[in-house]
This record gives structure tokens, sequence and C-alpha cells, in this order.
């Protein structure tokens, strides 16, 4: 039988936390983010392992401001921006300095010819200019802290623009300043309401209109406080935007549109601040398909970045992926201003059995827990509900008890139930006087629980003063229009609050000095080749991944000598630096029994290669393995996050069913086994047709020492594919029996 190396590695990754408490600010944090003091501690490839969040407080609030190409002249475009950052600037308490060289005044205020004639140090630019580029020298010189570009014609717009945004992002780099934009719009400059109270939303987009969903939402009620028209990014970014709203004691849920993301370990590092400060970030991220990805490029000039991967690295550290802006603006309300549920039971109340049933048929699809009511609450409730009515979940109440004294003990009935945290009411159209009747008691409910209760108030009108003034009016009640966009934004208020409740910064287990394993391994690698499968072996073995007992040979003589040291039957394979799919060129030979079938073999693997002129290092005689499973684990470098680890299914079948998970390293063993549970082929780890359970231990393991290997070989390894890796039953460990390895 042979080993396994499980039970290493895995104790070192496990999540060390304690239940969260009330405040989403409560997650736990495995350590302190270290002060700007603080030097930034780097992992082993020497990159950061916490977020550096820059200091936007004089950006959202500035003292002194200077305009830039401010002008007052009728008809010009400068115009109405100077007007409008005027007018800004008095909201915000700073003072106003127009520029521009030949106009002594603009809209009756003092106006200097440059920036270096300025009465004061200022905290923000505004350039309102075609060509930044000349400015950015002069603004450093003033000791300026932050600039706006709005000038357009960069990255967007082709390889010549790109090359002016980098000349620009350079000049920004060595001033010292912090940019945002260019092509970045006045978003930044909206009129907030400053009537409205709780958590707010903090909102990101690259697409200034794009946004514009999610800023209405006031005229709702629910507070909005920063809105970061990133643009281009030339220089500050999405993932400076995300540190530092994470830190603001008045933020409760950010929300962003994302057309590309200029770095993407700088993102997973906001991300993970997020995540551990319990700030949920909700995200429309373009670029899922082909023709999503050449519009972002051409609208921001940024990588998009293979969606498979953003999409798992988005929610390997807690970022909720939605697809339309109504998602966007529903999810994001709702995580700002939700309490944390006291338990993830959802529970469907409603006056018709249909609606009920509908819902909860679209819930349960999509995961939500619909938990049947105890027979004690079920008779509880039939004390004002007719006995015929179903109330296990969904519950009816038939129509009439909503209209009078019982609608409102239905309610806080349910919402005693301990299993039950979050109350969802169907209201599919008005009904008056009974729907009045039932809003109100809905909201009077939420006022006096600390359970979340949701409403869809399906009326296509939403003029409705029951829908207008009572649900809208209540900053307790979830108020939604579909059931498609409750269910999304319940389903992620759920997990959020699992996610965070549970989280560990997987950077605080990053690898920050090479292993042992690691200088074995680099004395394998040869730059920009392709290695053999005996030389990818050893790379493997170096980090005490098991492979079958094998010898590399170069005569038929020695093959023979070889299988008997291995053990029959054997397998035999061609070894070589150009070698790829092995198998389609006839040099693979299994299930060998005899000396005489090991030359005829050897004989015949070497013309094969002869003949399709295939240089060798030698033959493999192999130990065959045949009881298991087969997966792949591979590593693959991606343009925005780098190294990236997939598992799946081994093999052909990873070819015809794609059926992988993938995740960003580093990470830890709950996500090595949250991989293996999204692969729809993962019944098969547990046995089935009488198949004996696999070693799912071993393989969590495996996949953690590979993606330790990738953290510590970098951009060294261009690809590595263990296909495939055989797993074994249960105890018996993994092997893997075929490996390709690609140097940078």
């Amino acid at each position: 039988m042979l080993g396994s190396t499980h039970g290493t590695l895995t104790t070192d990754f496990r999540a060390r936390v304690e239940a969260c408490g009330e405040s989403p600010r409560t997650a736990v944090h495995s350590s302190a983010a270290p002060s700007s003091d603080d030097a930034v501690p780097l992992d082993v490839s020497g990159r950061p392992l916490h977020a550096d969040v820059p200091d936007l407080d004089r950006f959202f609030r500035p003292e002194s401001v200077a305009v830039i190409g401010a002008s007052d002249a009728e008809g010009k475009p400068n115009t109405g921006i100077t007007r409008q950052l005027i007018a800004w600037a008095e909201r915000v308490g700073a003072r106003l300095h127009p520029v521009h060289p030949t106009r002594p005044t603009v809209f009756g205020l003092t106006c200097h010819a440059s920036v270096s004639e300025l009465p004061e140090q200022v905290d923000l630019a505004v350039l309102l200019i075609a060509d930044p580029l000349p400015v950015i020298e002069e603004l450093a010189e003033t000791k300026v802290k932050f600039a706006v570009a709005f000038a357009s014609g960069f990255a967007e717009t082709g390889d010549a623009g790109a090359a002016a945004q980098e000349r620009l992002g350079a000049a920004v780099q060595r001033s010292g300043l912090r940019l945002l934009g260019p092509n970045t719009n006045l978003n930044a400059f909206e009129e907030f309401r400053e009537d409205l109270d709780g958590p707010a939303i903090a909102l990101i987009t690259q697409s200034g209109h794009q946004g514009r969903p999610v800023y209405t939402l006031q005229e709702l009620g629910i507070r909005l406080s920063h809105w970061a028209p990133t643009g281009n990014e030339a220089d500050l970014e999405t993932a400076d935007f995300i540190s530092y709203f994470a830190e603001q004691p008045e933020v409760g849920a950010i929300a962003c549109y994302v057309e590309g993301l200029k770095d993407g370990r700088s993102f997973l590092l906001a991300a993970d601040r997020a995540a551990r400060n319990g700030v949920p970030v909700v995200a429309v991220k373009v670029g899922r398909t082909e023709t999503g990805a050449r519009m972002a490029a051409s609208h921001t000039g940024k990588l998009t970045g293979a969606d498979t991967v953003v999409d798992a690295a988005m929610r390997q550290f807690g970022v909720i992926r939605v697809d339309g802006l109504d998602e966007l603006q529903d999810t994001a309300a709702l995580l700002a201003r939700a309490r944390r549920p006291k338990a993830d039971g959802v529970v469907v109340y409603s006056i018709s059995g249909g609606t009920g049933a509908h819902f909860s048929d679209l819930a349960t699809e999509a995961g939500l827990t619909l938990p049947a009511l105890s027979q004690a609450k079920q008779d509880e409730l039939h004390q004002w509900i007719p006995a015929y009515l179903n109330v296990a979940n969904p519950v009816d109440n038939g129509g009439h008890p909503v209209g009078d004294w019982r609608g409102r003990k239905i309610i806080d009935a349910l919402l005693a139930d301990p299993d039950v945290g979050v109350l969802i009411c169907p209201i599919t159209g008005p009904f008056p006087p009974m729907s009045d009747r039932l809003a109100q008691d809905l909201v009077d409910a939420a006022e006096q629980s600390d359970k979340l209760i949701c409403v869809i108030w399906g009326s296509p009108v939403g003029t409705e003063d029951a829908y207008r003034t009572t649900l809208l009016g209540s900053s307790r009640v979830a108020t939604f229009r579909t059931f498609g966009n409750c269910i999304t934004a319940v389903r992620a208020y759920l997990g959020h609050h699992r996610f965070t409740a549970g989280y560990r910064s997987p950077f605080e287990d990053a690898p920050r000095t090479p292993s042992p394993s690691y200088r074995k391994a680099q004395a394998l690698m040869r730059p920009s080749q392709q290695l053999s499968e005996h030389a990818a072996k050893q790379l493997l073995r170096a980090y005490g991944i098991r492979v079958p007992r094998e010898q590399l040979v170069t005569s038929a003589a020695a093959a023979v000598r070889a299988a008997g040291l291995v053990g029959y039957p054997v397998v035999m394979k061609a070894s070589g630096p150009q070698l790829g799919h092995k198998t389609e060129l006839g040099l693979v030979k299994i299930g060998l029994t005899s000396a005489s079938q090991i030359r005829d073999a050897y004989r015949e693997l070497t013309d094969i290669a002869r003949y399709e002129n295939v240089p060798l290092d030698g033959i493999l005689v192999c130990q065959m393995v045949e009881r298991g499973v087969e997966m792949v684990v591979g590593v693959t470098q991606d343009d925005l996050f780098g190294p990236t680890v997939t598992v799946g299914l081994g093999g052909v079948l990873v070819e015809v069913l794609h059926d992988a998970a993938v995740r960003v390293p580093p990470f830890g063993e709950d996500q090595a086994r949250a991989m293996l549970r999204e692969l729809r082929g993962h019944a098969l780890l547990e046995g089935v047709r009488g198949a004996p359970p696999a070693d799912v231990d071993a393989l969590v393991e495996v996949v953690l020492r590979i993606q330790r290997m990738a953290l510590e070989l970098g951009d060294e390894l261009s690809e590595l594919d263990i296909n495939p890796l055989m797993v074994l039953p249960r105890g018996q460990g993994a092997v893997a029996l075929d490996a390709l390895a690609i140097c940078r």
C-alpha cells in the first residue's frame, strides 16, 4: 500500500477564529493591520501581504481646491464644470481657487495665472485641460496632495493613448501626488443628501452613468456617502477606494461597477481588508463574454482577465458578484442596512398559496434554507389561520387575517421562531385596504424585531401609498420589486455573514521565506523550457507529492531490470522535454507483465520517437496504479492575478466536461475543500456504484502543496499539469501518474 503525505500542511492553514459579535466591524482580525509607519510585510515572492490604504480624507473633504482651466465664459464646457465645483466646494467647506492664464476673475473669484501663484497649498487640483501631463510636475512642486484629470484620449483609444497614459502614470508616481483618472467625470463632486442616517453605501464606478441607479437610492431613503469614478486608473484604482471605504465607520457596504481590474493582487488585498472588517463588497464585473470583454477594453483600456479566474477570486475573498445594476442597488442596500442574522432560516409568508409556493420554489432552488416550522409553531399559527391552510413554510394565511388584529399576531409568531432569521412577504399586487394593513404591520413588527423583514411589492405602478410611504419610509424593512432581486440579495446577505464570521485572512498564512522544497525545485528549473515527465516528477517530489515507483532507463536490458525492481505489472512511457500528450503518439504502454513485453515495448517506443523526431531523455518504467479516482491539479499564470491553482476531474474528462475549480494563492484548507465541493463530479470522490470513498484528505494536501509551489516559484513556473493524479481509496494517499511543467 502506498503511503500518504497528508496531515502535515493542512493544520497550518486551518481557521482559528471565534464567532463574530453584533456589529459588522467586530469581524475577527487575525492580526492588526500595519500602521502607516510600519513596514508592509511581504510574501516569499516579495509581494505585499496587506493593502496599502491611501489617506483619501483630503480628497473627499479638502480644505482648499484649485480648478485649473476654470472658466465662466458662456457656452464653454469648462464653465458648467466650474460652476458645479464651486457649489460642491461650498457644501464641503473648501476654499476654491480658479486657475487660468488669461482671466483675472472667474464667477467673481480671483483667478490665478498658474498653480505656482496660488495663495496657499491646496489639497485637490481639478484639471480641466486637454493634456494634464505638463501640469503634474508643477503640482508636485507646490505639494498638491490629489489631482483629478477629466481628459480622455488615453488607454481607452488604443496603443498611442496607452503610451500617453503610461507617461502620465510615471510622472504621477515621480511627483508623489495621487491622481484620479484620466477619463473620469464629476461624480465624486455630486450632491449627497445630508438628511439621511444609518449605514451608507460607498460607490465605485469606472463608468459614471452605470452608477446612477445606486446614486438614486437616496430618493428611496438609502444613504450614499461617497462616489469614486475611477476612470482609466492611471494611479488611484478601484482597490485603493475599497481599502479606504472599508475603514470608514459610516460605510455599511461598498458597491462597485468594474470594467477591468488594474492589478489583481491589489484588488484581492483590498477585498481581504474589507472581509476582515466585515464590510460587504458588491460588484458588477463586466467581461463574462468575449463581447463584454472587448467593449470593456475599448472603454477603459484594461485587462479583463479570464472570467473564470475573476469569478473564483471574488468568491474566494467574499466579493459578492451580481449581474445587473438593479441587483447591485438592491443587494448593496440590504447589506448596508440589515443587522447580522440570528439564523439562516427563511420563512415565506403570503396571503396566497400560489404566491408562497412560487416564491419558495425559486428561493429553494437558489440555495436558501426554508426550514419546516415545528408542529408546535404550526398549532400556534392555526389559532389565527384556518386549519385547512398550509403553515409549515411557506405560510399561507388565506388573506382575511391580514385585515385585522390577527395579521400582526402571525408576523410576531413567525419572527419568534429561533430557526427563522429572515421573513419574506411577497405582495404581488395592491389590494387595499388589506395590503395597506399588511404593509403597516410588517413595518411595525420590523421596528420591534432584530430579524430581517423583506417585502416584494409586485405592482408595476409603484405609486401606491402602502409602497411609497409605508414601506419605503421604513429603514428596517427591505423592499424589493422582483422575486429575483430579493432572492439574490437575501442569499448574499446570509452568505456574507457566514463568510465573515469564520474569516481568517489567507495572507496571514502565506509563506514569507523560501522552504527547503523551493531550493530543491529551483535547481530543477530550466528557463524557457518544458521539462520532461521525469524532471517534472522530480519537481513534484521536491514538494513532497507522491509519484509512482519508477526508473528512467536508456536500454532494453535496463528496462527489464527496472521492471523487476518496480514490480509487475508496469507502465512504460517515453520521457522527453518536448513531449506533451504522449498517448496520441502511441508513446505509452500499459499493463506489461513480462520481460519480453518490456523489451518489445522499449523497441517500439524508441522507434516511434525516432520516426516522430522527438528527442528523449529515456524511457520511464513505472509502477502501475489502477484503482482510484483520476483528478487533475495544475498551475497556470493569469494576466491579472499571477499564479492560479486548478483542480478538476482528470484524464480526458477535464477536456470534455471542463469540470474544474480555480483559486488564487494564497489559500487554506477550507478553500481547497471548497474547490472540490464546486465540482459537478464531486460525488466520484465519495464513492459511486460500489467504489470506495477516495482519500480526499490526501487530495487536499496535494492541492495545498501545489499552491505552495506556485507561491514560491512565482512566474518562474509558467504552467504545471498533473494529469492524472490518482486519488486512491481513503487512507491510501494520492499519486501523480503523469506531470507536465513549463518554465518561464
